[in-house]
């Protein structure tokens, strides 16, 4: 039997006790992946000596597994949900990125660092349906409870190193495993609850499917890519743009830490207008607004830099929670494989964008990168007209 304190409804019919359990051991997986991972290239970089192109390759192989992996479980979980995975999820990410600090190469740094993005991968889809499940009608506003867990999480990454890790080197990532800990004793009770909701879902479930809107879901990626791209290129080299500008890491991290705040800002706003405002035109404005801030960032300095890089973060990032229920409005019979979509491939193909970005600050120098931000926002709000209107997709689920 479920504890009756996780299923507390507001009148929206909104489960703020289950959201806000799946928010936290969503900060602290993303804290582990998205967020640290990134901050700690620069200490990996010197422990194992790489180049640019090796220290890219390390967000590639850490988000492309779990991107690979979100959709793929997704897809399954949607014939067969799994609760007991949200547990094991946070624990294999932990488990992983702490094996980094005792590994002797940098191949088994690579294993390691898969390993942790499996966990990431197992424990997104059925969070992200968790979120859905707990929503009522409040569906934004329950995916920017759920999704600035993760936001956080990765604005607090960088935190770490000037914490502890800075003065104990890599070999500190071991406490992470009990941070994978903290994450399953979180969702763990939250699994009885989870399967009491997808049997109540299933006892209703009509017998007539949803509408998919299958040019609206590959649009809607290929905004989410071309977002991931220019959040996780920021995010991963920041530290180095203003190391060449001879600004100590502890600075670079901590304004890091600023511009993904802001995105964990944005994305809790974002999400809860989308449930009054179109998604379609909140995505648009949310990538045609990006633009100017994208041109700016590279050539600002001071307090002005500073607050450029808080509003490029909060309006890149406003749209974060709008595209995972706007997919699963396009895929309404599939939300794990939607969600997988949207959160995972979007990181997976941020990790591809990092190791290019790499790959161009070997032979151009990181400088060069931060002037291809502007073109990426700018593709987006391009394909964004493309999309079905909220009002549409619900017409079309309503007579399906």
């Amino acid at each position: 039997m479920a504890d009756q304190t996780v299923s507390v409804k507001d009148s929206r019919g909104l489960e703020k006790n289950a959201l806000w359990r799946l928010g936290g051991a969503h900060f602290l997986n993303d804290l582990m992946t998205t967020g640290l991972v990134p901050a700690l290239l620069p200490l990996y970089k010197e422990a194992f000596d790489l180049s640019y192109t090796q220290a890219g390759a390390i967000l590639l192989v850490s988000n492309l597994v779990s991107s690979v992996m979100q959709p793929v479980f997704g897809l399954l979980t949607d014939r067969r949900p799994k609760p007991w995975l949200l547990p094991l999820g946070t624990l294999v990410t932990g488990a992983g990125l702490a094996a980094t600090g005792f590994v002797p190469s940098f191949p088994l740094l690579l294993v390691a660092i898969a390993i942790s993005g499996l966990g990431s991968g197992l424990f997104h889809p059925e969070a992200s349906r968790g979120a859905h499940l707990a929503a009522g009608r409040a569906k934004g506003t329950a995916q920017a409870i759920f999704q600035v867990g993760g936001n956080m999480g990765q604005a607090f990454g960088p935190l770490m190193l000037p914490l502890f890790l800075l003065s104990v080197g890599v070999k500190g990532v071991f406490w992470f495993l009990f941070i994978g800990l903290l994450g399953a004793l979180l969702t763990g009770p939250l699994v009885p609850w989870y399967r009491e909701k997808l049997d109540a879902i299933h006892r209703k479930k009509a017998a007539k499917p949803g509408k998919k809107h299958i040019p609206g879901i590959i649009f809607l990626t290929l905004i989410v890519i071309l977002r991931s791209w220019t959040q996780v290129g920021v995010a991963g080299f920041l530290p180095f743009f203003y190391l060449h500008q001879h600004i100590p890491l502890r600075i670079g991290d901590m304004l890091t830490f600023l511009f993904l705040l802001a995105g964990a800002l944005g994305t809790f706003l974002g999400g809860r207008f989308s449930d009054v405002l179109d998604h379609k035109w909140l995505l648009l404005g949310s990538m045609a607004l990006t633009i100017p801030f994208a041109w700016l960032l590279p050539v600002s300095h001071g307090l002005l830099a500073v607050i450029i890089l808080f509003l490029f973060g909060f309006l890149v990032l406003s749209s974060f929670a709008v595209t995972v229920v706007y997919g699963q409005m396009m895929l309404p019979d599939h939300v794990g494989l939607a969600s997988g979509l949207m959160i995972g491939l979007g990181i997976g193909a941020g990790g591809i964008g990092a190791t290019f970005m790499g790959w161009l600050s070997d032979r151009y120098g990181v400088d060069f990168i931060f002037h291809l931000f502007l073109i990426l926002p700018l593709f987006g709000a391009l394909l964004a007209l493309f999309l079905p209107s909220e009002r549409k997709l619900r017409h079309a689920n309503a007579s399906s």
